[in-house]
C-alpha cells in the first residue's frame, strides 16, 4: 500500500518523542480540523451515513480510476489510439509501459486503492454505529462492497494479484505481500455474494435513473467474474437472474446511452448529465476539427457488417489534416449546464453485456441453441440477420466479434477479453512491433515496491 514519505517521518519523530518523555502515557491529540466530522459522527445516523456512502458514486478516484482502465484498457489493445504526443500514453499503445509510470501507478493503483480504504472505513463505521438501522446498514455495506469488488476486479485484471487491503488502520495494510489471482478473486465474490445479498432489488432514489447498486448492479458484476473464472454454469445463472428480473429490456441502440434506457443496470449519476466519457469526442465534426485524445483504430470500423446500426449511431468520424479519425459516439453531449441540462450519464452495466456472457457461458457449455438466441438478442438490436454460426467454436468467434463491436470503449473489456481468452499474442503481435507476451500484465509500480519490499514484480519488468 501506499503510505507517504511524510507519514513515516511523523511516526519515526513521535517515535523519539516518546523515548525521550517515557514517563508520558499517551500523545496529545490534535483537534479536528473545522471543516471535517469524526468518523464515530459520520455514521452516527442513517443520514450521514448515507453521506458519507453516496460519496463513492462520485468520488474523484472512483470516476478518473474508471476513465482510465477504459482509455489505458483501449490503447493496450487493439481498440484505441492516442492522437497526442504524450510519451506515457505512447508507451501504453507500444505496450512498452515501464514500472516507473506515473500514469497507471495513479489512476490504476493509487486510485483503486483509495477507493478500497473509503469502501473499508464504511463497511466498518457503518457496522459499528448503534445509530444507523438494520435496512439502511444493508445497503450501505452492500454498496461499500459493491465498489470493493470492482476496484478490485480492474486490479487483478490489470495487474494480476494484489494486495488484500481490509483493515481501516492503514498501517496495517502497509506492507502487505501480494496476494495470489485466485486469493484475489476469491475477495472479490465474497463481497459481491454478500453485496448481491444484503442490496435490495428496487432501486433506491430515482428509480429510472439507476444511480445507485442493487441486487442486479451485483448479480451483473458477479456473473462477469464467473465467466472470467470459466466457471461458465455460474456465470449463466447470474446472468438469467438479471436478464429474467424483469427490470430491465433491450434499448434501441440510439437511446442505449440517455440516463433513462431501460437497458441501463447502473450508471454514476453527473451534476449536468454529461458522461465522464465525452472526451472520446470533440465539439465539432467539421473538418480540420483536431481529433479527441483517444480514437478508434482506423481498421476497427472494417469489422462493422454491412447495415450495422452500431456503426452509424456509435462511431463518426473527423478529418484533420487530412487525416480520417475515427471517433466514438455513444456518449452524444458534449456540455452541459444547470440551464441546458444533458441527458446521459456513465453507464457501468447494461443489460447487453448480461446477454453477451450468457451467450458464452451457454457455447462453452456446448448448448448452441441457447448461445445463438443470446447472441441474436445483440445482432437483432444492431439491425443485422440471425448468426450464422451453428457451433460452439464459430459461437465464440462470433461472440468474440461482438463483444467487441458492442463493448467498444467500456472499461477495457477488449483488452481484458483478448488476455482471458488466450487470444492477445495472435492479435497483438502482428499489429505492434513492441508487443511481448509480458506485456499482458502492467507493472507493479515501481514506487509501491521502493515502500513496501514485500511485493513482487511482474515478469518483464525487472
Amino acid at each position: 500500500m501506499k503510505i507517504n514519505y511524510i507519514f513515516f517521518k511523523r511516526i519515526m519523530l513521535l517515535s523519539l518523542v516518546a523515548l525521550s518523555f517515557t514517563c508520558c502515557k499517551k500523545f496529545v491529540e490534535a483537534d479536528l480540523a473545522t471543516n471535517l466530522i469524526s468518523r464515530e459522527n459520520a455514521f452516527a445516523t442513517d443520514a450521514s451515513a448515507t453521506s458519507a456512502t453516496l460519496s463513492l458514486y462520485s468520488y474523484y478516484p472512483t470516476v478518473n480510476s474508471l476513465q482510465y482502465v477504459s482509455w489505458l484498457g483501449g490503447l493496450s489493445a487493439d481498440e484505441l489510439q492516442n492522437t497526442t504526443s504524450n510519451s506515457e500514453l505512447i508507451q501504453f499503445s507500444q505496450n512498452t509501459i515501464p514500472s516507473n509510470t506515473s500514469v497507471s501507478s495513479s489512476y490504476l493503483w493509487d486510485y483503486p486503492y483509495q477507493v478500497i480504504r473509503e469502501c473499508n472505513l464504511i463497511i466498518d463505521g457503518v457496522n459499528k454505529s448503534s445509530g444507523v438501522s438494520a435496512n439502511a446498514k444493508n445497503q450501505l455495506t452492500g454498496e461499500a462492497k459493491f465498489f470493493r469488488a470492482l476496484m478490485y476486479f480492474n486490479m487483478v485484471n490489470y495487474f494480476g494479484g494484489v494486495p488484500i487491503s481490509s483493515d481501516v488502520v492503514e498501517l496495517n495494510n502497509a506492507f502487505k505481500p501480494r496476494a495470489s489471482v485466485t486469493e484475489t478473486y476469491a475477495q472479490i465474490l465474497a463481497d459481491l455474494k454478500d453485496a448481491q445479498n444484503l442490496l435490495p432489488t428496487n432501486y433506491v432514489g430515482t428509480a429510472a435513473l439507476k444511480v445507485r447498486a442493487n441486487k442486479w448492479a451485483a448479480t451483473a458484476l458477479l456473473a462477469k467474474v464467473y465467466l472470467y473464472n470459466k466457471d461458465y454454469v455460474n456465470a449463466e445463472v447470474e446472468a438469467t437472474k438479471v436478464i429474467g428480473s424483469g427490470t430491465y429490456s433491450m434499448a434501441t441502440v440510439a437511446n442505449t446511452f440517455i440516463n433513462t434506457s431501460p437497458e441501463t443496470i447502473l450508471q454514476l449519476s453527473t451534476l449536468f448529465g454529461t458522461s465522464s466519457f465525452t472526451t472520446y469526442r470533440t465539439t465539432s465534426s467539421a473538418n480540420n476539427v483536431a481529433p479527441p485524445q483517444y480514437v478508434l483504430y482506423n481498421n476497427f470500423t472494417k469489422d462493422f457488417e454491412l447495415n450495422d446500426g452500431r456503426k452509424a449511431s456509435w462511431v463518426d468520424s473527423t478529418t484533420f489534416n487530412a487525416v480520417k479519425y475515427y471517433r466514438i459516439n455513444k456518449y452524444k453531449v458534449q456540455t452541459a449546464t444547470a440551464a441546458t441540462l444533458g441527458n446521459e450519464y456513465t453507464v457501468l452495466f447494461r443489460l447487453g453485456e448480461m446477454y453477451l456472457i450468457r451467450a458464452e457461458a451457454r457455447a462453452q457449455q456446448t448448448n448452441v441453441t441457447g448461445s445463438q438466441s443470446d447472441l441474436n438478442v445483440i445482432r437483432t438490436r444492431a439491425g443485422l440477420a440471425n448468426t450464422n454460426a451453428t457451433t460452439p467454436a464459430t459461437l465464440l468467434s462470433a461472440i468474440a466479434k461482438e463483444r467487441k463491436l458492442e463493448l467498444f470503449g467500456e472499461f477495457a473489456n477488449r483488452w481484458f477479453d483478448l488476455k482471458r481468452t488466450g487470444t492477445a499474442d495472435a492479435v497483438l503481435g502482428p499489429l505492434k512491433s513492441t508487443y511481448k507476451t509480458t506485456a499482458q500484465l502492467y507493472p507493479i509500480p515501481l514506487a509501491q515496491i521502493v515502500l513496501n519490499n514485500n511485493l513482487t514484480q511482474n515478469p518483464g519488468y525487472n
